[in-house]
């Protein structure tokens, strides 16, 4: 190939991720408006059945509400962008799988989803109520007067979930990049031990400083990565199955026929 054509292929790359990125900001952009108008009965429904229910919030400068609307749109945004995003990388890297691996990796794309959800329902209805609790008995112990500022409490609440509802994530990035053959078991076991270092720093970070908390936090996202090294086995297995098979039938042909 020459140089002019490689420009115009990379040319022509460059292009295509641009216009799948701009795909991704419009439906972005629809979410968040769709977001705006369900922000409302989402915040009556996080203040009446949250970790502190009936809690009474208090905004501190103008722009608290219009903020906690904004942030609201936001997060559901992101959660109606994300199958639609993983969808749009797969078009983008699907040209260079074989025709089984691109059906193979498609059918991730629910799994992006409901892994997302699941992450917010671990976060929401295990992870908050603890650092809520928590953070509440030690204001109480010293005598403190629990007054919420609305930006404050939802910020605290969005910084705990979203991390750990990406972190859920994990299994489905593994098996993609195992897929595309740029990871594989027996790297991810190499890695475990830095690995298992991140995530207990992770859970460290994310939850209130007790042992109990990092421990309950911790070991869930353990298990995801010891499944998401399992799941990369169960494609590395099949990928050699291929190769091997692929050898057997075109190899020893080829061979035959040069002798």
């Amino acid at each position: 190939m020459s140089e002019h054509e490689e420009g115009m292929t990379l040319v022509s790359h460059l292009g295509e991720l641009r216009r799948r990125l701009v795909a991704v900001l419009v439906v972005l952009l629809l979410g968040l408006i769709g977001g705006l108008f369900i922000s409302d009965p989402i915040y009556q429904y996080l203040t009446a059945y949250g970790p502190l229910p009936g809690i009474e919030l208090h905004a501190l400068t103008l722009w608290d509400g219009l903020g906690m609307y904004m942030k609201i749109a936001l997060i559901f945004s992101l959660v109606i962008t994300l199958p639609f995003t993983a969808y749009q990388i797969w078009k983008f890297v699907s040209p260079g799988l074989k025709p089984s691996e691109q059906k193979a990796t498609v059918r991730y794309i629910p799994f992006v989803f409901l892994l997302f959800l699941l992450g917010i329902a671990f976060s929401y209805k295990i992870l908050l109520p603890m650092a809520t609790s928590f953070t509440s008995s030690i204001n109480q112990n010293l005598g403190l007067v629990e007054t919420y500022g609305m930006a404050q409490y939802f910020t605290f609440m969005f910084n705990l979930i979203l991390p750990v509802s990406l972190l859920f994530e994990l299994p489905v990035v593994v098996m993609f990049l195992t897929k595309l053959r740029i990871l594989n078991p027996l790297r991810l076991r190499k890695m475990r031990r830095i690995s298992y270092f991140a995530l207990v720093f992770i859970a460290v970070f994310v939850t209130p400083p007790d042992f109990i908390s990092d421990i309950l936090v911790t070991i869930p996202l353990i298990l995801l990565y010891e499944f998401s090294v399992f799941l990369s086995s169960v494609v590395y297995r099949k990928q050699l199955e291929e190769a091997e098979e692929y050898e057997s039938r075109y190899v020893k042909v080829d061979a035959g026929e040069k002798i």
